[in-house]
């Protein structure tokens, strides 16, 4: 099941862990706007129905897989477009089916956040978000990757400050509190 934690600065090597602070699921989903759901990889088919509901109210309707792992094509350089600080004008989608990762993703107060993913971790990370992911030491995951319509996986690298799906993001997803100082994140 997921891990989540605050990173540390350092990133010489970016597939190790880079712990500073662990959090829990719900502080993640606060602070960022990124869904979780989690199903149960030895029961992932009757669980069929709850992944089934899922997809029909997210009107998902295309899914494909993808595999990272270092005997696929060009490796190296995926690893570097993955890794580049990116966002999306829409939602990235993925439940792991094997291996694990890491999403790394920016919380209202621009520090990152690492979450961890393992076999039937499901997770939504909200378009305009900025984010990065980069397979762990195991150097291998397998993926589902679910769509709204025809698949379009174009990464707008940072900045992009002022690409719509940003200002929408940070208008939908961040309140800012009256005392001034705290900002959450809202919707989950």
């Amino acid at each position: 099941m997921v891990r989540i934690w605050y990173m540390d600065d350092n990133l010489d090597d970016p597939q190790s862990e880079h712990i500073e602070r662990e959090i829990d699921t719900q502080e993640m989903c606060d602070r960022t706007g990124v869904e979780y759901w989690y199903f149960h990889p030895d029961h992932l088919q009757s669980e069929h129905s709850s992944l089934e509901k899922l997809k029909n109210d997210r009107h998902y309707t295309y899914e494909d897989e993808i595999v990272v792992q270092p005997t696929m094509e060009n490796y190296e350089t995926k690893l570097k477009t993955f890794f580049k600080e990116h966002l999306h004008s829409d939602e990235e989608i993925r439940l792991v089916l094997e291996g694990s990762g890491y999403f790394d993703c920016r919380d209202y107060n621009d520090r990152w956040i690492r979450i961890n993913v393992f076999p039937g971790d499901l997770i939504i990370l909200p378009a305009g978000m900025y984010h990065r992911f980069i397979p762990d030491k195991n150097n291998f995951i397998r993926a589902k990757r679910f769509f709204v319509g025809e698949p379009i996986w174009v990464p707008i690298n940072r900045p992009a400050d002022d690409h719509p799906a940003r200002k929408s993001y940070l208008e939908e997803k961040v309140v800012r509190y009256h005392n001034g100082n705290q900002t959450l994140a809202a919707g989950h």
